[in-house]
């Protein structure tokens, strides 16, 4: 070989070296705070990082347990996670105290809490004011300490027609199914199957009156993150909610899959209730009646409706609009 010939393999050589030994692109390092315990509410989340849908967008995703809407909305204000699965209600607590964050796509198009009841020949109830005088527990800390009052003197009943007891959270399911209060509030795709399932262990049946059935017009969970995120980083806020639609897309066309996926990662979970709340969260992730009908989009006037009730029932200060709380930008 000629003294070129050999120049060219040494370059070649160099070459290839150097393309072998260069280190993958670095994965956006990302925090998630679940709100609760891994579940089927928050399972689009779950699913995509099983199936590698975080990854592909360029992203490690951590999701950690959380401790409460109102706590992991400000938490995220406060800088210890990038996004968290938060409602309107929050946003506009932390907001209140001068917080920043926002909602950029919703989960819960309809509010999907419940007022759970033992289901007992007699009572039926398939109106609220069939509630009349039933005791409901609820936390110290609940925004339903202030939710139900108003939402009963939205449908012009007295704000005590349900009596609404400050219990530690730690006993509320404890005194409902030992049927030491009438009601508790439970969540579609959360704690109402895990209800059901306890109640059916003993021979009883649980039955439910969703809120929306009368006149509660407000969104519930979604992707919630801060204002600071969007304006430095708005392509990783892109990248984080696009794969997290399908995340959720995935586990609307595969529910089964979807549960097994998340299953394998999460194994302490019952898989048939976490089936159930995945069935559940299918249900109220689209909504039939927007005019996008992309997963995670918000309609105006609901969120106008969201706002309208949340400000007269924490008697929050007008100043806090609509177009502070949420955005479209990211699922557009």
């Amino acid at each position: 070989m000629d003294s070129i010939g050999i120049v060219k393999k040494i370059l070649a050589s160099i070459a290839l070296t150097a393309v072998c030994s260069t280190p993958a692109l670095a994965l956006d390092k990302v925090k998630f705070n679940l709100a609760w315990l891994p579940q089927g509410s928050t399972g689009g989340i779950l699913v995509a990082i099983a199936k590698g849908f975080y990854a592909e967008a360029g992203m490690e995703v951590t999701a950690m347990r959380g401790y409460g809407g109102q706590r992991t909305v400000n938490e995220i204000d406060q800088g210890l996670f990038d996004f968290g699965y938060g409602d309107p209600i929050s946003i506009m607590l932390n907001r209140s105290q001068g917080g920043k964050t926002i909602m950029v796509g919703t989960i819960n198009t309809r509010w999907p809490a419940e007022l759970c009841y033992i289901d007992k020949p007699g009572r039926k109830i398939q109106k609220l004011a069939d509630m009349k005088g039933m005791v409901l527990g609820g936390g110290a800390a609940s925004p339903l300490q202030n939710i139900v009052p108003a939402w009963l003197q939205a449908n012009k009943l007295p704000a005590d027609y349900i009596k609404v007891l400050r219990l530690d959270p730690s006993v509320i399911n404890t005194s409902f199914l030992e049927g030491r209060i009438d009601l508790a509030e439970c969540w579609e795709g959360a704690n109402k199957p895990v209800l059901e399932s306890l109640l059916k262990q003993d021979g009883k049946k649980l039955g439910a009156f969703p809120y929306r059935d009368a006149n509660l017009n407000l969104y519930g969970n979604g992707i919630v993150t801060t204002e600071k995120l969007i304006a430095t980083n708005p392509d990783l806020v892109k990248r984080f909610v696009r794969a997290t639609y399908r995340g959720f897309e995935y586990q609307r066309s595969n529910p089964k899959e979807a549960a097994e996926a998340i299953g394998a990662q999460q194994r302490l979970l019952d898989k048939n209730i976490l089936q159930q709340q995945i069935s559940e969260t299918n249900l109220i992730i689209e909504d039939p009646d927007a005019s996008n009908k992309k997963l995670g989009w918000m309609r105006a006037d609901r969120m106008q409706s969201t706002v309208d009730f949340v400000r007269k029932a924490f008697q929050l200060d007008s100043a806090i609009k609509p177009a502070d709380i949420y955005t479209n930008q990211f699922v557009e």
